[in-house]
């Protein structure tokens, strides 16, 4: 069987170039592990080789200041960020509260309906699909129609669930972990409270979700629970994709408890965040759950944006980017050209990671200007990690929005359903995991 992410010979590779982002002199060990890689046959032995080297790498000093910018302590975080105060701002009456609440549901579901075909697939194939049948740029749902057959071998569609959300066979969400996650924190938000900790997430994620459901440093950190880390030391043993989107990912249901408060969001997102990430990793889902908890302060989404900035250490690598990214129309007002000037300054990051995505659904939002379509659609033609950016814009938008204000062109096919493969949550309705939102919202 094959089971990625979890090898020490994977694990290393990705970790040599994790810690030289961190500010770390990797050179020495680079070299042994290639002359390792060269004189060793055996797979037991390599991967003991490997753990070696990643214990060796955890003991390394960092050769840059950058660390001193990017606190993994939440007190050391907000002593770096902007802390604004948002109490007493929210003016919203329950009816208004709700749309909110269900145009984030709904927004955040049919964004990575719109990513999901086409995930791995880089932007170009994305493009050569689309101009294949005359669909470029992007404004629906993918299809298969049409589309030639020497182009659907180049670019297979996502194995997980691709073909279940194109245009021709959408009958619902079909199952994703972006929508998982969500759920999953509604769960334990709803079984433990604002007050949930490290060792409450470990538990809810060992009983209710599928260890092969969940990829890169989710991955690492249910197999280290497994191996009985410490909960609070899951996110940094031997995990190199401790920067990646997953935590990012996983920050929306934050956002909307905290409807209003951009800070209790961050706070929120940092506590779920820091079981399986640190720094910039944490610093995505804290952003992303700020900006959401924003969208029920403004009818501007890059007004919202800045709200989530705020929150994050301001001389970060990730708020470089984002404020990078809020910028670029200053270059360009074209977006193919801000995307090609995105990937030359980002593009040397994995496609999953953190910092480059968040720049790029950023810039969508930034020129999206508050048209939901505009920026599902912008955010996915972008690339990288597509169905994840659509999702976030989509929450984001969805939420500043509300329901009523979203195209039924997006939300129709949906058919108010969600597949999962979380204990207890398939086939959910959408209105009905709003309104549970919305509960703890109330309380």
């Amino acid at each position: 069987m094959k089971i990625t992410w979890i090898k020490p010979e994977d694990k290393i590779e990705y970790e040599l170039e994790q810690s030289r982002q961190e500010g770390k002199d990797i050179s020495t060990i680079q070299n042994k592990w290639k002359i390792l890689k060269e004189e060793i046959s055996d797979t037991k032995l390599l991967r003991q080789k490997a753990l070696n080297l990643l214990d060796e790498i955890d003991s390394l000093p960092y050769e840059t200041d950058l660390y001193k910018e990017e606190p993994v302590r939440l007190i050391e975080i907000k002593e770096k960020s902007k802390q604004l105060d948002y109490s007493n701002r929210l003016s919203l009456d329950e009816e208004e509260l709700f749309d909110k609440i269900l145009g984030g549901w709904l927004g955040r579901t049919a964004g990575c309906l719109l990513g999901k075909p086409v995930e791995k697939i880089t932007r170009y194939g994305i493009r050569e699909i689309l101009e294949s049948i005359d669909s470029w740029p992007l404004n629906d749902y993918f299809t298969a129609c049409g589309v030639p057959d020497e182009l659907l071998t180049k670019y297979p569609w996502n194995r997980h669930g691709g073909k279940e959300s194109l245009k021709e066979n959408i009958v619902c969400m079909p199952e994703d972990d972006d929508l998982n996650y969500t759920m999953l924190n509604l769960h334990i938000a709803e079984t433990y409270g604002f007050d949930f900790t490290v060792d409450n997430i470990a538990e809810a994620w060992l009983h209710s979700l599928p260890v092969m459901t969940v990829f890169t440093a989710e991955r690492v950190a249910y197999f280290n629970c497994l191996n009985l880390i410490n909960p609070a030391e899951v996110a940094t043993h031997h995990n190199p994709y401790r920067e990646w989107i997953g935590a990012q990912i996983r920050a929306d249901l934050w956002g909307w408890m905290a409807a209003g408060n951009p800070v209790k969001a961050a706070e929120l997102a940092y506590r779920d965040g820091s079981f399986t990430h640190v720094k910039n990793g944490v610093y995505g889902e804290m952003f992303v759950a700020a900006t959401i908890a924003a969208s029920f302060l403004t009818d501007n989404p890059l007004d919202a944006v800045k709200m989530g900035l705020a929150v994050i250490p301001q001389k970060s690598r990730l708020a470089r980017a984002i404020r990078f990214a809020i910028n670029l129309p200053r270059k360009t007002e074209d977006w193919g050209e801000a995307v090609d000037i995105l990937y030359k300054k980002y593009g040397h990051y994995h496609w999953v990671h953190t910092i480059n995505n968040a720049a790029l659904l950023t810039a969508a939002i930034v020129y999206g200007k508050g048209n939901y379509e505009k920026t599902i659609c912008l955010a996915v033609m972008g690339g990288w990690d597509t169905d994840c950016n659509g999702a976030t814009v989509g929450s984001i938008l969805g939420t500043l929005l509300g329901a009523k204000r979203l195209p039924d062109k997006w939300i129709k096919p949906l058919n108010n359903r969600i597949r999962s493969s979380l204990k207890g949550f398939d086939n959910v309705r959408i209105d009905e995991l709003a309104k549970r939102t919305f509960n703890l919202v109330d309380q």
